[in-house]
């Protein structure tokens, strides 16, 4: 097995850690030759809050996804998410010095480092740049300006913007475990590659990614990302809501929600009576299913309108921004009995389950087509990506050492300063990365 083939998603959730392994099929398909699953337990709402604790999760996590896969993981993809992450719109422009020769990367790469130089909040970081539409001179609304001529280019961007703690500390334990970090991506955009299809982004949808601490909002409009926001409510919450509604322990708690839980109260009936033993030496607590799925609607409607509040805040409202594809929802919660009938109940809008099995071969293990895998699936697709991008550009460097050079031999020019060769053009995500290892490397 070619390890340079593999990559290695690592989901740093608030109730588990997951690293999964995998490598492409002869169709494309994601084969996942390993993954393992910890309980997390130094995370709370998506923030890393026990470094010693999260790095044992990662550690164990990893341990157990190499013994089952026989691979050694040398540099993993993480997610970021938290209460931390928030976004905002801002337009700005370049005017080109050269307006005689075709716009290319270089230009663009201008206007985004541009708007890295915005001033944030003390304590901020900008994340990521996402440009949307693009305006050459007069003319709006292009999506691809590579290849035109145009004096002033203008652009729309979404910007992602979090607490630079929060992401260093996440660094520091991937590092501390022994781990090269490959890449940082947002939780949402991991999500949404995994469960979104082309078409959806197209129309219109909305991605409601409900973990255990946090619940992720991605929005895409015309195959463009327009909106992401974190909520600081996620699962725990109606687990705790259950714990003191019942007055019963967490695990049992847990275990109320994932077997009998529903969102829908008038599912069930007076008579559902579930029996939970007592503490040592104490009497049995008799629950009604009928209570226990109160309990949980109030928690889940809230959440829902704290979303809902988000989607219409971007503008569903509005003619241009309708999400016709409606909504999908994911992430662990979405596995909550009558969820999908509450979420089109409260905002009106179509809505689906999103399962990340589109991508994963067909002979993968069922379990992993859980949508609480979405975001793991996700983080290692990002990460294949990135190693065929790699190849690529290996590959035509290659080319250009094999290419014959007798044209070059017959001229002989005036000997004169050759111009350099302009560099490939790197995602933000890469010199984030590049400069997070060395931040981290001086840190030591």
């Amino acid at each position: 097995m070619e390890n340079n083939k593999i990559a290695v998603g690592l989901d740093i959730g608030t109730t588990k850690i997951v690293a999964m392994i995998g490598r492409k099929n002869e169709y494309d398909k994601i084969e996942v030759v390993g993954i393992g699953k910890a309980k997390s337990l130094g995370v709370k709402r998506g923030v890393v809050s026990n470094i010693t604790q999260t790095i044992q999760s990662i550690q164990q996590a990893v341990d157990e996804a190499e013994s089952v896969s026989g691979v050694k993981i040398d540099e993993v993809v993480v997610g970021i998410a938290g209460q931390h992450i928030r976004s905002l719109h801002h337009s700005d422009y370049i005017t080109r010095n050269h307006s005689d020769e075709v716009i290319d990367d270089s230009d663009i790469e201008d206007l985004v480092n541009q708007v890295h130089k915005l001033v944030m909040l003390p304590g901020e970081e900008i994340i990521h740049v996402l440009p949307q539409e693009f305006k050459v001179d007069s003319q709006a609304d292009i999506k691809e300006p590579i290849g035109m001529y145009g004096g002033r280019l203008e652009a729309n961007f979404h910007v992602v913007v979090g607490q630079v703690s929060s992401i260093r500390n996440i660094g520091r334990c991937v590092k501390s475990s022994g781990l090269d970090l490959s890449d940082i991506t947002l939780e949402p955009l991991a999500s949404a590659s995994a469960v979104l299809s082309l078409e959806e982004k197209e129309a219109g949808v909305a991605l409601i990614d409900i973990g255990g601490g946090t619940t992720d909002l991605a929005i895409f409009k015309d195959g463009i990302i327009r909106h992401t926001a974190v909520i600081p409510f996620g699962g725990n919450v109606i687990t705790d809501d259950i714990k003191e509604g019942c007055s019963i322990i967490e695990k049992q708690a847990e275990l109320l929600k994932i077997k009998f839980g529903s969102a829908w109260p008038g599912e069930n009936k007076e008579t559902e009576i579930v029996s939970i033993p007592g503490l040592r030496g104490r009497e049995p607590k008799e629950i009604t299913l009928k209570n226990l799925s109160k309990i949980i609607h109030a928690r889940v409607q809230e959440i829902i309108e704290h979303v809902y509040l988000e989607i219409k805040n971007y503008g569903h409202e509005t003619a241009k921004g309708k999400l016709i594809a409606g909504i999908v929802l994911t992430g662990g919660g979405a596995q909550l009995k009558h969820l999908r009938q509450l979420v089109e109940y409260i905002t009106g809008m179509d809505a689906r389950i999103g399962f990340p099995n589109e991508h994963l071969a067909g002979d993968s293990d069922d379990a992993l087509s859980s949508p609480s895998y979405a975001t793991a699936v996700g983080l290692l697709m990002e990460g294949l990506d990135k190693n065929s991008k790699e190849e690529e550009i290996i590959e035509e460097a290659i080319e250009e050492i094999l290419n014959p050079v007798e044209e070059k031999v017959e001229e002989t020019p005036p000997v004169q300063e050759e111009k350099p060769k302009p560099k490939k053009k790197r995602s933000f995500f890469e010199k984030f990365t590049e400069s997070l290892k060395d931040f981290l490397d001086n840190a030591e």
